[in-house]
């Protein structure tokens, strides 16, 4: 199969963007996050069944402000394939948008330098975000052959809260997380991310601006999961991995 993008199928767009809930800034610190954020994938079920390899969709905002980000998740996605090696191993997809309407997925890859090859010749661009269109794509792609995780990293939040609930309920029925990492502080962002989390039996996590070790953190704790499930995510914690901890918090 050829490395280059495909179009995904877009979804339904939302005309509408989110208004604030009074402007307030999110409040917990990305410490406490990452920790609850760990403990909560506690409640999980085993993400793959045995001798199987995980599958993990890891989506991204490549809009114009996310380049920084975007060459901070290409350097720190080898991480989740070293994490996962030693579990059973890890199929990652890639799947962005940036512009108005592009949104794309990449073949499905189990090595770090195929993923870091797609990533590299792909550069953001201005747009909106097209979350709707990242759900529904990971909806179809688990139809197909399960999906056991579905990760998304952005700082931002454009679309009808309502559409993106639905689809969030939609793949949560099919039980794949959404873990949901979010960068700043945005409100509007947060309430979106916390709610497609709690949907989709998934977890949210706030990390600070530019901080690659929370990142990191929370892409081997995602690894981990589908990967080897709630096993290897608490053996990751008991490795005292803040981002491990985190994820088992919340999903308990």
């Amino acid at each position: 199969m050829a490395d280059k993008p495909r179009d995904a199928t877009p979804a339904r767009r939302g005309s509408e963007p989110a208004t604030s809930r009074g402007g307030e800034p999110a409040k917990a610190s990305p410490r406490t996050e990452i920790d609850a954020f760990l403990s909560k994938v506690k409640s999980l079920g085993p993400a793959t069944g045995a001798g199987l390899r995980g599958r993990l969709i890891f989506a991204l905002d490549a809009t114009m402000s996310r380049q920084p980000l975007w060459d901070t998740a290409c350097k720190l996605q080898a991480d989740m394939f070293r994490e996962a090696s030693s579990i059973g191993g890890l199929d990652v997809q890639l799947v962005y948008y940036r512009g108005l309407t592009e949104c794309r997925s990449s073949p499905w890859v189990s090595q770090a330098d195929r993923l870091a090859g797609l990533m590299e010749r792909i550069d953001c661009r201005g747009g909106h975000t097209q979350i709707g269109k990242i759900i529904a794509h990971a909806r179809r792609e688990t139809e197909r052959t399960k999906v056991q995780a579905l990760v998304f990293v952005g700082d931002a939040m454009e679309e009808k809260l309502d559409d993106l609930c639905h689809a969030a309920g939609e793949l949560g029925l099919l039980g794949v997380p959404a873990f949901m990492f979010q960068e700043g502080e945005d409100a509007i962002a947060e309430q979106a991310f916390r709610e497609i989390a709690r949907l989709t039996r998934g977890a949210y996590c706030r990390f600070d601006p530019g901080a690659a070790h929370q990142l990191a953190e929370l892409l081997r704790a995602a690894a981990a999961y589908a990967a080897g499930g709630m096993r290897a995510l608490a053996d990751l914690s008991a490795r005292r991995a803040a981002g491990a901890v985190k994820l088992l918090e919340q999903m308990r």
